[in-house]
């Protein structure tokens, strides 16, 4: 079969894109698999550090292994979402050893989030994560820009935020991350936020984020690898659509299903009504707002090739 990195460069290429995601709570597994192959579609399914601290995912191994009960490799593959060196709490994360347990576990690809450290400590926390993913035979993803919400309180007005840039990732470090890191696929700020993950906020509707299209453009021709967008919940559909033509090739969804699962469990007290709640919306999310129901087969996720 084609490798993850293979096809995460072939819809990068084609100018379509991979959605990843995220299983906070281990029943929503099903359903987005589920979800996927009735569009026919290729996603990565997902699970960040946070999942497992601050929702119900288990960790690494229990959604290796719920992920091994549903899957099939023409439609999903596992990855590891954010593994940060420093998190949201600002406490100091041993990265590499969760890294490395994942991909003991088959993980088929992998993320160091060193965005809250300075550039230097980024590229070399990344460099150190890349190696020993790479000598695993396994791509890596990484951070570079402040892609804001899994911090505890609410941002600076969203407008100003955009309209200053900050956060955003600059061109000429984006430039010098890449070539200094060996990093695969490349996580960019360019007005994406995440969803919120504690307190009464993380129920809240996320707002609808704006995309600086020509800045991310810019950063395709920087980079010149497939870019992340993060925070894919919420933002409008003409901002998403442009951002796989200008070079988005992975778009990270959690808080649009994980809301789904949690609002559909509280009112109803049923982990089946849930579940069914979260496959629903997952493809609505493939069919009506990616537009990537049937793509499976155009970024070659359907090719057997010899190992």
């Amino acid at each position: 079969m084609l490798g993850t990195n293979e096809i995460i460069n072939t819809a990068w290429r084609k100018g379509l894109a991979v959605p990843a995601f995220n299983i906070p709570y281990l029943p929503m597994m099903e359903p987005v698999i589920g979800a996927v192959r009735a569009e026919d579609a290729f996603a990565l399914i997902e699970v960040a550090r946070l999942e497992w601290i601050k929702f119900e995912a288990g960790g690494t191994a229990a959604v290796a292994r719920e992920f091994k009960r549903w899957a099939d490799t023409e439609h999903v593959r596992l990855h590891l979402d954010h593994i940060p060196v420093v998190d949201e709490d600002g406490v100091e994360v041993d990265y590499l050893s969760i890294i490395q347990e994942a991909i003991g576990l088959g993980y088929q690809s992998v993320m160091v989030d060193g965005s809250r450290l300075n550039l230097e400590d980024n590229i070399e926390a990344t460099r150190q994560a890349a190696v020993l993913a790479h000598a695993a035979g396994v791509p890596i993803e990484a951070e570079l820009g402040a892609v804001l919400g899994h911090e505890a309180g609410p941002l600076p007005p969203y407008e100003e935020l955009f309209a200053s840039g900050q956060g955003f990732t600059h061109l000429e470090e984006a430039r010098r991350f890449v070539q200094e890191t060996g990093c695969d696929w490349l996580s960019v700020a360019i007005g994406n936020v995440h969803g919120a993950i504690s307190g009464a906020l993380k129920d809240q509707t996320k707002m609808a984020a704006k995309l600086d299209l020509d800045h991310l453009q810019k950063l395709r021709e920087a980079t010149n690898i497939p870019l992340v967008l993060h925070g894919g919940s919420g933002i409008p559909r003409d901002y998403v659509l442009g951002a796989i033509k200008a070079g988005i090739a992975k778009i990270n969804v959690g808080t649009e299903i994980r809301q789904a699962y949690e609002k559909t469990l509280r009112s109803k007290g049923s982990v089946s009504a849930a579940q069914s709640a979260v496959y629903e919306h997952t493809r609505w999310l493939l069919c009506q707002h990616f537009g990537l129901s049937g793509d499976r087969e155009k970024i070659g996720a359907s090719v057997s090739t010899e190992e």
